[in-house]
């Protein structure tokens, strides 16, 4: 949630900054005209309560040397029927104001390019060259089927379509690279395991962005009013809800394996197929509490640590700065990491690395002590670290042989009893 501070105080150039997201001058003019309201009516009520309470002590004394009191007491109910109705307009204008607020995306960085959509945004780095092999690649779909590991109708069969089944020497890889990354970030990057909840509540869901503005997208679960997670971001980011942190313990490097659940259906055509956009994935997911001196600079970091998961299976990818319109709607600041998949012919996003600054923290009343004592909300970030199924198939692509065969990067061998390949059984 941005700074209603932002609203009063710089408004046209926080009107220009969400501008280049698509946010109307209207919604913020709206917010500011609930702020403005909610607080004359709480400047109205503390007048009216120093009047009463100015006028009980009056009372008193005309009461003690035998006064008439009644007009006075008539005069001071009245001022408690204000202050009650002021109480009821007051809970509504603040509901309205967060309720306005909860939709307006976070400022963008100034240093981020402006754009409407993904054909804005910037590649800042490609890793690798590809050289097309001199034999046809399969498509994941067809390579997976010669090596038995996906089973797509049964998918359906048992729940429906975006709902695939990993089989055989399939699910030991899929486990091989979970185990993989997280040793990778835990061992290596300085990172803390945790092993969260898949289910959450509606205050997780609206602390880390998800909820209200893309209830659509999300499974719910009506009955008990909880969510089923889309990203390990919800409880991970949600862990330190109401909590005060200490300046020494920060950055806060926290690191998840989870499923994800997305309802989602995605865009049509081939970006449907096989594995390449689904309702249920496995995902690990990297989060960090930082202090808000040090958010950007860390987030830079945070892409080298995705960068490291690509690295270490030997496989060709790119880095883009994403432009204003196409970041997700929490973040000031996003990086995306794609994978060539060969026989796709396209790059495929398995990894949003983000700088969310104070905007989440601020929903989440996620703060930390300075070393001076001082209370401030901390900064937020999260990055996948990788997300599964389009690292698969860029791997099973990347990494084919002409005869069907998959090479298993030697990062992944060791979870694997030292299996070099994936082969055939058709």
């Amino acid at each position: 949630m941005i700074d209603i501070k932002k609203l009063r105080e710089e408004f046209d150039a926080t009107a220009a900054a969400l501008a280049r997201r698509g946010v109307e001058e209207a919604t913020l003019a709206k917010a500011r005209d609930f702020d403005e309201k909610r607080r004359a009516l709480i400047s109205e009520t503390e007048t009216l309560k120093a009047k009463r309470n100015a006028a009980s002590k009056e009372i008193g004394k005309i009461a003690k040397e035998g006064g008439d009191v009644a007009a006075a007491k008539e005069e001071m109910r009245k001022v408690g029927d204000r202050i009650a109705e002021i109480d009821r307009e007051l809970a509504e204008i603040e509901k309205s104001l967060r309720e306005t607020l909860l939709m307006i995306p976070n400022i963008p960085a100034p240093e981020i390019p402006t754009g409407a959509d993904s054909s804005a945004n910037i590649c800042v780095k490609t890793v690798g060259e590809w050289k097309d092999p001199d034999f046809p690649i399969l498509d994941h779909i067809a390579v997976g089927e010669k090596l038995g590991i996906f089973d797509f109708p049964r998918g359906v069969k048992l729940t429906g379509t975006g709902f695939p089944i990993i089989l055989g020497q399939g699910a030991k890889l899929q486990r091989a690279l979970i185990q993989y990354m997280l040793d990778l970030h835990c061992q290596k990057q300085g990172y803390t395991e945790m092993l969260p909840p898949f289910v959450v509540n509606s205050e997780s869901m609206t602390g880390t962005g998800q909820l209200p503005k893309f209830a659509e997208d999300l499974y719910h679960c009506q009955i008990d009013d909880f969510w089923l997670i889309p990203t390990a971001e919800v409880p991970v980011t949600n862990f330190y809800r109401d909590d005060i942190l200490s300046a020494k313990d920060l950055p806060i490097k926290l690191t998840a394996y989870t499923p994800c659940f997305r309802r989602e259906a995605g865009s049509a055509g081939k970006m449907t197929r096989g594995m390449l956009r689904v309702h249920q994935f496995d995902k690990v997911e990297m989060v960090n509490f930082v202090h808000p001196d040090t958010s950007f600079d860390q987030l830079e970091i945070l892409v080298t640590e995705a960068e490291d998961v690509l690295k270490g299976l030997g496989l060709h990818y790119r880095i883009l700065q994403l432009c204003s319109g196409d970041m997700g709607f929490s973040a000031a600041k996003c990086y995306d990491l794609e994978l060539w998949a060969p026989a796709e012919k396209q790059w495929l996003e398995v990894s949003s690395c983000s700088c969310f600054t104070d905007y989440q923290a601020r929903r989440l009343n996620c703060r930390f002590k300075d070393a001076d004592g001082k209370t401030k909300l901390c900064h937020t970030l999260n990055g996948s670290g990788v997300a599964l199924p389009r690292l698969m198939v860029a791997l099973l692509e990347q990494h084919q042989n002409a005869d069907g065969s998959v090479t298993i990067p030697e990062a992944l061998r060791p979870y694997m009893n030292g299996q070099e390949k994936l082969v055939p059984v058709k």
